[in-house]
């Protein structure tokens, strides 16, 4: 390749072309599918910080941005603008639902949650709820897909909330919303 110079990713390129493409909301990032220009240096811990180079991502509005650009293939996470595609590392889920507002009653129940960067989305068949249970402590970690792949963890005092509002059926506590139930947990392991 002589005479080309390889483009070395950063994230003030891709802010600068995720301005550019983005119009305020997530952007299409399911329609591009531009080259791969390798690894970035960025990665989002458990709790939702944004760190680049080692060093947390402290302007808000970056982070927005960046989340907007999110993308997961083959169980790798990317941010992905139309000329680009980086890689970056997702300790646990991308984005951390904060909070959540619940209307309605019983099967009639629908869940409303909020991320950490400001995405909403109301749980249900296209936006399932699911728990994992850590193998070692038996820990609940639960989540709630947010967009395209892209799973939010439920932070605890949220959590707690959830199981506030669960109810019993079939052998499985869990939660309705959107006219769906989602089991959490077998009842049995709740009984005693």
């Amino acid at each position: 390749m002589s005479g080309q110079k390889t483009k070395t990713p950063n994230a003030e390129s891709l802010a600068t072309a995720a301005k550019a493409a983005s119009k305020g909301g997530p952007a299409p990032v399911h329609l591009w599918n531009p080259p791969f220009c390798g690894d970035l240096d960025m990665e989002i811990k458990r709790d939702g910080t944004w760190f680049y180079l080692g060093t947390p991502i402290g302007r808000f509005e970056l982070v927005k941005l960046f989340s907007s650009i999110i993308k997961l293939e083959d169980s790798k996470y990317y941010l992905v603008t139309p000329v680009e595609k980086v890689g970056i590392r997702v300790e646990d889920a991308p984005f951390v639902a904060v909070d959540f507002v619940a209307t309605g009653e019983d099967e009639a129940q629908s869940l409303t949650f909020e991320t950490h960067v400001g995405d909403a989305t109301i749980a249900g068949p296209d936006a399932p709820i699911r728990v994992a249970l850590d193998p070692e402590t038996g820990e609940p970690s639960p989540y709630v897909m947010v967009r395209a792949g892209l799973e939010a963890l439920i932070d605890r005092k949220s959590f707690y909330r959830l199981v506030e509002l669960g109810v019993h059926r079939d052998g499985w506590f869990g939660l309705w919303s959107g006219g769906q139930f989602f089991p959490m947990l077998p009842s049995e392991q709740l009984e005693g």
